[in-house]
């Protein structure tokens, strides 16, 4: 079962400004985040927590795509004046170190938390690491793995609100995605009938291209099976291609992969807008809400839809 209770995130700006050194902590969470960028390093050392036991991550780009390293240790501080050194490190921009109040977490914690984050950063792919092989898991009694499962578990709360996107798994298993329900009734009429099913296409005659989507939980999902081009294609605007890292990590990963004259998702996956996932689909940008049209009715758009949706709401809020 997912749970959707709501939390309670507290984000801290140190220097008082989001570019700058900051906390964050999740209520009812004995963790405790703090992410300073390298040209503040100095003063982000002399700070309590920067001498705790936990793990780190040092984020940056390398060879023009974003590059990673995560690393524990029983002394934060110190460790990142090593790496602050390090000749092959010079890439790194940003450090998130995540530790625990009054610095609960010992060696063997730490080095599970370590283990587990690599783990989970190659199975999802986004972000190359600079890591060598994956380390072991620390011998832990039950109870421990299971408190480390939960302190992982809240840190994957945490870190999305700080921009660490690395560990959001935006490929799912084919079929997986399902379509947002729309209940069709009368004017005032409340009905309980089972969903419709809401499905968009992508179009293109032209390449006999064809691409589905769904929209859920905000997010839209484009469904395996759904073609896309073979390769970016060239524009003229350095701003229009903002998506082609997306496609390039895309096949990178594996999700797109040759099957004939097109691409092909080899899983569903979620895109953080219409226009992302039509950029990927057509190998250059788009207007995806009005490129995107209802399978049921080609006249309307994603645009369109959404509108509806938006006046439904409107009017039943003005109604009551």
């Amino acid at each position: 079962m997912i749970d959707t209770k709501g939390r309670s995130l507290e984000l801290f700006y140190i220097d008082g400004h989001p570019d700058g050194m900051i906390t964050a902590e999740l209520f009812n969470w004995t963790g405790h985040v703090f992410v300073t960028p390298r040209t503040r390093l100095t003063e982000a050392l002399r700070r309590e927590e920067a001498g705790y036991a936990g793990v780190y991550l040092l984020l940056g780009e390398k060879d023009g795509q974003d590059f990673a390293y995560i690393g524990e240790a029983e002394d934060l501080g110190v460790r990142l004046k090593q790496h602050a050194a390090a000749s092959d490190k010079d890439w790194w921009e940003t450090a998130v170190l995540v530790s625990a109040s009054a610095n609960r977490l010992n060696k063997a914690h730490v080095k599970y938390l370590e283990a587990r984050l690599i783990v989970m950063a190659r199975e999802i792919g986004h972000t190359p690491l600079h890591n060598g092989n994956s380390p072991k898991l620390p011998g832990l009694t039950e109870a421990d793995i299971a408190k480390m499962e939960a302190f992982l578990a809240s840190l994957m709360v945490v870190l999305p609100a700080i921009r660490v996107d690395m560990f959001i798994q935006r490929s799912r298993p084919a079929g997986s995605s399902r379509p947002v329900p729309v209940f069709e009734a009368s004017e005032g009429e409340r009905t309980d009938a089972a969903p419709e099913t809401v499905r968009f296409v992508l179009h293109k005659p032209r390449i006999d291209l064809t691409a589905k989507a769904v929209f859920q939980d905000g997010e839209f999902i484009v469904e395996a099976g759904s073609q896309a081009r073979s390769d970016w294609q060239r524009e003229d605007s350095a701003q229009a291609s903002s998506y082609k890292p997306l496609h390039d990590e895309l096949v990178r990963s594996g999700i797109l992969q040759m099957a004939g004259t097109h691409r092909v998702f080899t899983k569903d996956y979620a895109f953080r807008s219409p226009s992302a996932a039509a950029a990927v689909v057509f190998g250059h940008s788009v207007s995806g809400p009005a490129a995107w049209k209802l399978e049921s009715n080609p006249d309307i758009s994603f645009r369109d839809w959404q509108a509806h949706q938006l006046d439904a709401v409107t009017e039943k809020g003005t109604g009551e």
